[in-house]
């Protein structure tokens, strides 16, 4: 049986399918965290070996250093299409798309939109920081009424810009989809919740269901010109009463 020691060294010690190269991210960014997340996932399921994760141009480009992993860097939103490359070239692969907003729900909308109406037997994480982080912080598909960006220096105006999209709302109105759910990192209790939703979209590709999506909202002190700590506390004050948590299909 496994001892509270043997736990602990599982919790913190680092995953066997992550390398020990620094990341790129900015002090404070949850994409860290989501990375830890999803090696831990690999190494639970022992699928390091066929997995192929797919880094787009994001936050998340250099994402193939950090894996011990096959990984295939794409041009900017297609990351789904290539996905669903792979996946049909040889379906015993794990495809992992991770995709951030202005990736996934702009630039890619109809990549993205189209992988998960056939029901492509991927997994699919969506970071949602309501920005663009990489490229300068500029305005979103998913950026809030009233925020200010590089590119929305007085606030997004809906009346110019329109409303954030709920993408993942989108998604779940199709037939095709077998899981799509929203999570959050600002909390130990959501990390805990987001590293289930995670399992539970790999194991849905594992036993061959179909097309899963994870939304995350993650923090962007950066451009958000925010400390971590306060930008976690907007997180949950602020972007999720916008974008509320929780399974919106779950037909695994």
């Amino acid at each position: 049986m496994p001892t509270d020691l043997d736990n602990m060294v599982k919790v913190f010690s680092r995953p066997k399918s992550l390398t020990d190269v620094r990341s790129t991210y900015c002090p404070g960014c949850q994409h860290g965290i989501l990375t830890r997340i999803i090696g831990q996932t690999i190494d639970e399921l022992e699928i390091a070996e066929r997995t192929v994760i797919i880094a787009p141009v994001g936050c998340s480009v250099f994402a193939y250093l950090w894996y011990r992993c096959d990984a295939v860097q794409v041009a900017h939103g297609r990351a789904s299409a290539v996905a669903t490359g792979i996946k049909r070239a040889d379906p015993k692969l794990i495809v992992l798309s991770y995709q951030g907003d202005g990736d996934f729900a702009s630039i890619g909308t109809a990549e993205s939109i189209h992988a998960a109406n056939r029901g492509e037997n991927i997994t699919v994480i969506f970071v949602n920081n309501q920005v663009y982080g990489m490229t300068g912080g500029e305005m979103a598909p998913t950026s809030l009424v009233g925020q200010k960006t590089t590119t929305t220096p007085g606030g997004r105006d809906a009346a110019l810009f329109g409303y954030p999209i709920r993408f993942s709302e989108m998604i779940a109105q199709l037939d095709a989809p077998v899981y799509v759910t929203r999570q959050a990192l600002y909390d130990t209790k959501r990390i805990i919740d987001t590293t289930k939703a995670i399992k539970k979209a790999f194991t849905n590709q594992v036993e061959g269901k179909g097309y899963s999506l994870v939304e995350v909202l993650s923090t962007c002190p950066t451009n958000w010109h925010m400390k971590p700590v306060e930008a976690s506390k907007h997180i949950a004050d602020v972007v999720t009463k916008v974008y509320p948590l929780g399974d919106l299909v779950d037909r695994g």
